[in-house]
């Protein structure tokens, strides 16, 4: 089976085809700027070739045929036709508390979805035109929602919980929900693998550090905490997101500013983070850059970011009663040897025992351990793969449907 993975944005569609045969990725590329034809692209890699094509497009249904037209061309494609296409798995935002699981998007799905954007109204409403883009544009073909929120249905409710009125709960639904789901089930399960043993004999903390960041507890299997919350703004310092503050701040701030509402989180969402801290770098590589150079802003945002990621980490240890294993995943868990070593030094009496030299000649894009073999707790590196994990979910619907 072939399944086509797509992760639409409000001006973009990022996709992949998969052959699930082998789990190869056939194709991939993003299409961008849609509702801008002067210059909407899509940059399309297949066969070992990278092209890039520019063409007016409207709306994401023209975005989406644009995509599939060059799947089956003559020179770029790689099927002959778009009946090899089994399925189709969109990643989206929410699920809320309905769903905990992928499921075969009908017309009560997608009410649901459209009752989610107020659960997430920067991401569901994209997430939605391309789910509708799929269903206008492949007549009959089976759409398959992927939630980013479903791997952290197993929090428990005292983790899960604000202690806020509970009529806000059961009115309005504020509660931590947890966001990269795929991405941390995905890097969960492949480090138990990695480490040839059943995932529901171990305690695993997963590190999603990108320019969006997260943390996931993973105990016997399943999710027991999460740092993002009832939006993607909770938990660690990440590129432009303040994670965990006091919310009194925002009543100050708003006084003392005169910004309003939307302003204020605005400010928390885009202006913050490693750039509000270092006042111009929201890239972890600029930070490190301009830290190494003496640049005292950019030297605290690098402590900080790092010391919200080490106490997480801790906090978690002693939720699950001590950890198996820990891994680090996303662009900066990936490529930033220094901020692995960082976080890991002087955490030697939690049972790491972490290696210097491993971690500094790790393998790009490879499953790699960078803790010492005398170690109680395994550290890996564990490149995430979302859209494999999509595809995944989605093959497993339509198998069982």
């Amino acid at each position: 089976m072939k399944i086509l993975v797509i992760n639409a944005g409000s001006s973009s569609i990022k996709y992949q085809l998969l052959d699930m045969e082998n789990e190869k990725v056939l194709a991939k590329g993003l299409v961008e700027r849609i509702g801008e034809p002067e210059y909407s692209s899509l940059t399309h890699k297949a066969n070992g070739k990278s092209s890039t094509i520019y063409r007016p497009l409207q709306d994401h249904a023209q975005g989406l045929e644009f995509v599939l037209s060059t799947l089956v061309d003559n020179e770029l494609g790689v099927i002959k036709s778009l009946d090899e296409i089994g399925a189709v798995g969109h990643r989206v935002l929410h699920g809320a508390e309905k769903y905990n699981k992928a499921v075969l998007i009908d017309d009560d799905v997608m009410n649901d979805l459209k009752d989610n954007i107020v659960l997430g109204p920067l991401h569901m409403p994209a997430n939605i035109l391309g789910i509708e883009a799929c269903k206008k544009v492949m007549l009959g073909k089976k759409n398959v929602a992927v939630f980013d929120t479903a791997f952290h249905a197993t929090m428990p409710d005292y983790a899960y919980m604000y202690a806020v009125p509970y009529s806000w709960y059961e009115n309005y639904g504020v509660r931590k929900y947890g966001f990269h789901g795929t991405s941390h089930e995905y890097i969960a399960n492949e480090l138990a693998k990695v480490l040839g043993k059943d995932i529901k004999d171990l305690k695993i903390i997963s590190c999603h550090i990108g320019n969006g960041a997260s943390i996931c507890a993973v105990k016997n299997g399943q999710c027991v905490d999460t740092s993002m919350g009832f939006t993607p703004l909770e938990g660690l310092v990440m590129g432009t997101r303040s994670g965990d503050i006091d919310p009194a701040v925002i009543e100050f701030v708003m006084d003392k500013t005169k910004m309003n509402i939307n302003e204020t989180v605005t400010a928390l969402n885009k202006k913050s983070g490693l750039l509000g801290l270092s006042e111009h770098y929201s890239d972890h590589r600029d930070i490190m850059k301009y830290s190494n150079e003496g640049d005292k802003k950019s030297m605290l945002a690098r402590k900080k970011f790092v010391y919200v990621i080490k106490k997480y980490i801790g906090s978690y240890i002693a939720a699950m009663n001590g950890v198996d294993a820990i891994a680090f995943s996303a662009g900066i868990g990936e490529n930033s040897s220094e901020m692995r070593e960082e976080v890991l030094q002087d955490m030697n009496f939690m049972g790491i025992d972490f290696d210097i030299e491993a971690n500094k000649n790790f393998v790009r894009g490879e499953n790699f351990k960078i803790s010492k073999d005398t170690s109680k707790v395994a550290v890996y590196i564990i490149p995430t793969n979302e859209e494999l994990s999509i595809a995944r979910q989605t093959k497993n619907v339509i198998e069982n449907h």
